[in-house]
């Protein structure tokens, strides 16, 4: 079959986007179809691949709602509608910023469906609007898929930044970052960009939105400064609870759904029957994750900690998210438990030696864990989807996945430092003391989430310092 033949070079060059393109060439040669007659007439099997696109995009939107839940959960009550407004503008603003501008930067130059051929190693240039050439069914089949993974690129910093963030502040980055930041190193990894050119492979975004998002966050955290109460007078850091674990749990058990839309999904083609394999690696590496991270949390303190728990099953996803097409179920299992691991150091070093206030775990779970993701393919990818790493003796594939984590880091770090900056100077990133110790959803939305009376002062226990 036609797809044998060009798996390898598209794989690793562009990522998961090229299997679609070996099914899609004939249509796609014939110009744009935005009635979908012609793309239909030249391949027959089309359907049953835009369905499987579709439902793949439609789980991936779904992990929105996990990781609401998850946010709002590990907060206090008092910010419940603060977190959950962040998470439900910030898809709006990523998709408009992702339909204007974002995917034709990502996607130009790639030549992968009509509209997209302009572009060069480092930017796209075309598609943008989704208007004259692009206007066809393949691409916007394509942009679909594609904007659910920037906007949870976008929602992964909302925890991070969560209880002392003013909110036209976080839409004004959730649309810049969607538009700009994500695009362009999207580009160089799936958009056939420089990354894509030297081998670096990245199958369904361990880097290209975890590791982005994460470091986002990070960056994000740090510049706004902890939370009021959440380190003593000696430096050393209060555990803040949250208000409500259900919410979290359910959270999880929503994004690990989501993540087979995620994972399995980025092969864009039903056809390819890779995605039981893919399926059951991102299975395994999340029962990994939380498994390792229960365990060493009940050794450390001789109890379970379910919150750490999530975590780890959440980092176990993150982990294999880029190796997931290309390693056999027992190194998924390895990976993910890996991945747990680094969630628990990456936790306590971003909050104890770093001092930075990340209340969801965002940076250790996407960032710290998505760097590992990528360079994770260079090691344990087996060559039986046309990628190898060092455990059958490629080391060029290990050599690209580092210089794209390299890349990952400066440009994520130096441009999210600059954006954050720029809002702060500008909009001001952060709500005052008042706002902050009253709660967010009475003063930045005169309602809170459970019928009690935004008017009156907040009941809740405060630490020494001021009311958390």
């Amino acid at each position: 079959m036609r797809l044998r033949s060009l798996r390898t070079g598209w794989i690793g060059g562009i990522g998961a986007l090229g299997v679609v393109l070996a099914f899609a060439a004939p249509a796609l040669a014939q110009g744009p179809d935005p009635s979908g007659a012609e793309t239909l007439a030249a391949d027959p099997t089309a359907p049953v691949n835009f369905v499987w696109v579709l439902v793949s995009a439609f789980l991936v939107f779904f992990m929105q709602a996990g990781f609401a839940l998850v946010e709002a959960g590990m907060t206090r009550a008092k910010n419940t509608v603060n977190i959950l407004t962040k998470n439900v503008l910030d898809f709006c603003m990523a998709a408009l910023a992702f339909w204007a501008f974002g995917f034709a930067i990502m996607f130009g130059g790639s030549a992968l469906a009509a509209g997209l051929e302009k572009g060069n190693a480092l930017i796209g240039y075309s598609g943008f609007f989704l208007s004259g050439e692009a206007y066809d069914v393949t691409t916007v089949l394509y942009w679909l898929f594609q904007m659910v993974f920037a906007a949870t690129a976008a929602t992964i910093v909302s925890g991070a930044m969560a209880e002392r963030t003013r909110v036209p502040a976080y839409l004004a980055y959730s649309f810049l970052v969607s538009a700009l930041i994500y695009p362009i190193y999207g580009h160089w990894v799936w958009g056939g960009g420089w990354l894509a050119q030297l081998g670096a492979v990245d199958f369904a975004g361990s880097g290209v939105v975890h590791g982005v998002g994460g470091v986002l966050a990070l960056i994000g955290a740090w510049k706004l400064g902890p939370r009021i109460g959440k380190y003593d007078e000696q430096g050393r850091p209060r555990t803040i609870p949250g208000h409500n674990m259900t919410f979290v749990i359910l959270g999880v058990f929503i994004l690990f759904f989501g993540w087979f839309g995620f994972n399995a999904g980025s092969t864009l083609a039903a056809t390819e029957l890779r995605i039981s394999v893919i399926a059951t690696n991102t299975t395994l590496a999340a029962v990994a994750g939380g498994v390792a991270a229960m365990y060493v949390t009940l050794l450390r303190t001789g109890r379970i900690d379910l919150g750490v728990t999530g975590n780890g099953i959440l980092a176990g996803l993150v982990a294999v998210t880029a190796a997931c097409a290309f390693v056999a179920p027992w190194a998924a299992v390895v990976i993910g438990a890996i991945g747990g691991l680094i969630m628990l150091w990456a936790t306590r070093f971003i909050e104890e030696k770093l001092k930075v206030d990340d209340p969801v775990g965002a940076a250790a779970v996407h960032g710290a864990v998505g760097i590992f993701g990528v360079i994770a393919v260079g090691i344990f990818a087996d060559g039986t989807y046309g990628v190898s790493g060092l455990i059958v003796g490629d080391v060029q594939q290990l050599v690209a996945q580092l210089i794209s984590v390299v890349a990952l880091v400066l440009w994520s770090g130096i441009t999210g430092w600059l954006l954050f900056t720029l809002l702060d100077k500008t909009m001001g990133l952060r709500v005052s003391r008042e706002d902050e110790l009253a709660g967010l959803d009475a003063t930045e939305h005169g309602m809170v989430a459970y019928g009690e009376d935004p008017t009156q002062p907040s009941q809740e226990l405060g630490f020494a310092g001021g009311q958390a």
